[in-house]
C-alpha cells in the first residue's frame, strides 16, 4: 500500500488514506503526523471511568465517544486531534469535525501536559468547541473551560465536580484514580 509523500505536509485526504492504527496513537498537527505511545493503565482507567459517568448522565440526545478523530482544520496543512473523550449530539455524523463537538476532554499524561494545556486549548478554542475539560490525575483535578468571545475561561475543581453544561453531570474526581 502506498501512502502520502513523507516529505510533504499532509492533507485531510492523505491523513484518512493512512487508515487505522492500533499500535500507536497519532494526530495531525498542521500537516505533520505526531505519534505518541498508547496511554498507561492509570490513564486508561481514568478515561474509562469518566466515560461511564458521562454516558450515564448524557441521555438519549448526546453521545460520548473515546479516541475519535476530530477535524480541527480541514485546509491543507490539516489538523486532526484525538481527544480522550468527546460529547456530541447523538445525530452527529460518523466523521466529526470541531463543529459537531460540544465537549472535548483530555486526561493529561506525562508527555502531553504542554500539548493539552497550551496547543489543544488554543486549537479547540479557535475551532469553536464550546467546552474543554483537562483532567490532571495528580490531584486529581479538573479544569473546566468555557468558550466566551473566542477565548476559554476556566475554573479548577478538586474533589467533587458538578456542571450543567453540556448537560447535568457530577463526578467525584477521586474515583478516577482509585
Amino acid at each position: 500500500m502506498s501512502g502520502p509523500d513523507p516529505t510533504s505536509l499532509l492533507s485531510l485526504r492523505d491523513w484518512r488514506a493512512l487508515g487505522e492504527e492500533t499500535d500507536v496513537r497519532s494526530e495531525l498537527q498542521e500537516g505533520v503526523r505526531i505519534v505518541t505511545p498508547r496511554p498507561a493503565k492509570r490513564h486508561i482507567r481514568a478515561v474509562h471511568r469518566l466515560w461511564n459517568a458521562l454516558e450515564g448522565a448524557a441521555g438519549e440526545d448526546y453521545e460520548v465517544l473515546g479516541e475519535i478523530d476530530i477535524v480541527i482544520d480541514a485546509h491543507t496543512p490539516a489538523t486532526v486531534r484525538v481527544p480522550d473523550l468527546v460529547v456530541c449530539a447523538a445525530t452527529a455524523p460518523d466523521n466529526l469535525d470541531a463543529a459537531h463537538v460540544l465537549l472535548a476532554v483530555e486526561v493529561i499524561s506525562p508527555g502531553t501536559r504542554r500539548i493539552d494545556r497550551v496547543m489543544k486549548r488554543s486549537e479547540y478554542a479557535d475551532a469553536g468547541i464550546a467546552y474543554y475539560w483537562i483532567v490532571d490525575l495528580d490531584g486529581p483535578r479538573l479544569t473546566e473551560f468555557t468558550l466566551t468571545d473566542g477565548q476559554y475561561t476556566g475554573h479548577e475543581h478538586i474533589g467533587e465536580f458538578t456542571t450543567t453544561v453540556p448537560f447535568a453531570f457530577e463526578v467525584d474526581l477521586r474515583l478516577l484514580t482509585r
